[in-house]
């Protein structure tokens, strides 16, 4: 993915929220997108995976412009996003069953990747109980499943396990690791930073709309002589609130 010269500002603005922002993410990477509340993270993640158009600017996936509503680009990623994104009402299997069809699986396929899903992430013993009966982790791993039911080579994660116990957080950084040694590129945000350092090989931290360091973490802590992402993210970002 290739971010270049992107500005964003929000109709009837003034201030761009992120301003002259480059960025890029080889393909099969694991990459980490850090920064304090208000930074722009949940923004660029938008203007990413195409829900926003930059101002200025321009951003392609696998050689693909985002922003062209085209399902051939749509399909080559995957979105977990921290808020759900299933029918509370529907079970398990019919939510995958469901967004497998609405990502352009045959019904076979659909099918099969179902079963793949619920058996991989524990699911299958639930399969057909309301997805808004299920505990917090149990949703999780629902909302993780929706966004590879279609075998993304992309797959941007917000936040995929907040509010979860470490169980689940385990399972669910296990599975991810797994896709990525298999060849899909993560771009991952979280508050959750020593998460992140066994998931994330490439790291950005980003505030006030502009990317303040770049690189590994083993570049990064040598660089700022910092032991940690959480010492490296309070010295770059402050220790002051952000709302």
């Amino acid at each position: 993915m290739s971010i270049e010269h992107i500005d964003f500002r929000y109709p009837g603005t003034d201030a761009a929220l992120l301003s002259g922002l480059n960025l890029n993410i080889e393909k099969g990477e694991s990459f980490g997108l850090f920064g304090p509340n208000g930074a722009g993270k949940t923004t660029l993640m938008n203007l990413m995976t195409g829900v926003l158009n930059p101002s200025v600017g321009e951003i392609r996936l696998l050689g693909h412009k985002m922003g062209t509503s085209s399902k051939k680009v749509n399909r080559l990623f995957g979105f977990v996003p921290q808020d759900f994104s299933f029918y509370r009402e529907l079970s398990a299997m019919e939510n995958l069953e469901f967004y497998g069809a609405w990502a352009g699986l045959d019904r076979k396929r659909t099918k099969k990747r179902t079963a793949e899903l619920l058996s991989i992430l524990g699911l299958e013993d639930v399969k057909d109980k309301e997805v808004g009966k299920f505990s917090g982790g149990m949703k999780r791993r629902v909302n993780l499943a929706i966004g590879v039911i279609h075998n993304p080579s992309v797959l941007f994660l917000d936040e995929p396990t907040v509010g979860v116990d470490v169980q689940t957080r385990h399972a669910i950084i296990s599975y991810l690791k797994e896709l990525n040694d298999n060849g899909t590129t993560l771009i991952y945000t979280s508050h959750q930073l020593t998460e992140a350092e066994t998931l994330c090989r490439q790291m950005a931290l980003i505030d006030s709309g502009k990317i303040i360091a770049e690189g590994t973490l083993e570049e990064l802590s040598k660089k700022y002589k910092k032991k940690s992402l959480e010492e490296l993210f309070i010295s770059l970002t402050g220790k002051e609130f952000r709302d």
